[in-house]
């Protein structure tokens, strides 16, 4: 899943964080968000959700099923 990789790191950069500083927020060790981005490692669901919430886009949007950022409420 390249595009979920892609995504996390576009999202990171977007919001001036460091890759430390997303580990803490996503309740991981570093090396486990670092994955993430690397495309090795994925979070489980609720960490997917945690994720989608904080970047104020839809799980969808991550998993790289549709272009659109808006989570539909």
């Amino acid at each position: 899943m390249q595009i979920f990789s892609e995504r996390m790191r576009e999202l990171r950069k977007e919001r001036g964080l460091k890759q430390r500083e997303m580990a803490e927020i996503c309740g991981v060790k570093l090396r486990s968000y670092q994955g993430y981005e690397y495309g090795r490692h994925y979070p489980e669901v609720p960490g997917l959700i945690q994720i989608a919430k904080f970047f104020d886009v839809s799980t969808d949007y991550l998993l790289g099923l549709t272009d659109k950022r808006e989570v539909n409420r």
